[in-house]
């Protein structure tokens, strides 16, 4: 097996609130409970939505709970050429092409053909722009859409929700990795860094699982390794939804460190007496490292 290499990668919208904690702590609490590395990666391909010093409070954040990067840090929005060659390389080989429709294309065709889409569900491409349909609609290119393979039923094991299996052809279709506006799409970017790093296990909420089939068959595609994934659970708000900045959660209360990474230990099912991380960190390795 290979060295344990683990990660925490926020986005700076804003700072860590108790959710972002939670995170992050069970990622760290995994790498050292498997002897392995934690590095830290802000992902801010995003720029419109990060807010200017959000990325180095996060970190100060972070510290003052003890959790520090093994490695330096690195930023998102200082690879693009790695995200370009990806991009390049699977042009080559015909998975991938350019795009030229708008949100307002997409949406009119699912309803000619009678398609409902559910609040917050993803909007499946009707495969407009495919080579085999035509290529390229419209006046230009507006993005760059990865084509899905025969085989776009993916299964894996999540280690904390067990056997998963999607299928990303109807659940999502051919999906963004370059944007109209010519912003990196989340899913290459977060597959070319943790090629590049050497990640080994990810540890991430729970939110983020229905990602992992499209970063899987990404990483096949480009040749690429596929990590062990874990899904921890998340704080919820007073709405009943994931705790976010979107729905007004609070910047992490850090006057208390120790009672933050309790309230974070509790979310993960861990005890949240006085023993702080050594306590936490023992509890975690006879749960999941043993």
């Amino acid at each position: 097996m290979a060295t344990y290499r683990g990660r925490f990668a926020p986005s700076p919208t804003g700072p860590l609130h108790a959710g972002s904690l939670v995170a992050a702590l069970a990622s760290w609490l995994d790498a050292r409970a498997h002897n392995g590395s934690w590095v830290v990666r802000i992902e801010d391909v995003d720029t419109p939505r990060c807010v200017p010093g959000a990325d180095q409070r996060i970190l100060q954040q972070l510290a003052t709970c003890g959790l520090v990067s093994d490695e330096p840090v690195i930023w998102q929005s200082q690879r693009g050429h790695r995200y370009q060659q990806a991009l390049n390389q699977l042009v080559e080989h015909g998975h991938a092409y350019p795009c030229g429709c708008s949100r307002k294309d997409i949406e009119a065709v699912l309803q000619a053909q009678g398609t409902h889409r559910e609040r917050h569900h993803i909007a499946v491409y009707p495969g407009t722009c495919r080579p085999a349909n035509g290529g390229l609609r419209g006046p230009s290119a507006r993005a760059w859409r990865f084509q899905l393979p025969g085989w776009a039923e993916v299964h894996w094991t999540d280690r904390r929700l067990g056997p998963q299996t999607q299928n990303v052809a109807t659940d999502v279709g051919d999906f963004v990795l370059k944007r109209a506006d010519g912003l990196w799409a989340y899913q290459l970017a977060v597959v070319v860094d943790d090629a590049e790093q050497g990640i080994t296990h990810v540890v991430r909420g729970e939110d983020l699982t229905d990602n992992t089939a499209r970063q899987i068959v990404l990483q096949r595609a480009l040749g690429l390794p596929t990590p062990a994934y874990m899904h921890m659970p998340l704080v919820m708000g007073a709405n009943g939804e994931k705790l976010s900045k979107q729905n007004g959660a609070q910047p992490l209360d850090l006057t208390d460190p120790m009672q933050a990474l309790n309230a974070a230990a509790g979310t993960l099912g861990l005890p949240t007496h006085t023993g702080g991380l050594t306590q936490a960190l023992a509890a975690w390795t006879r749960a999941w490292a043993a």
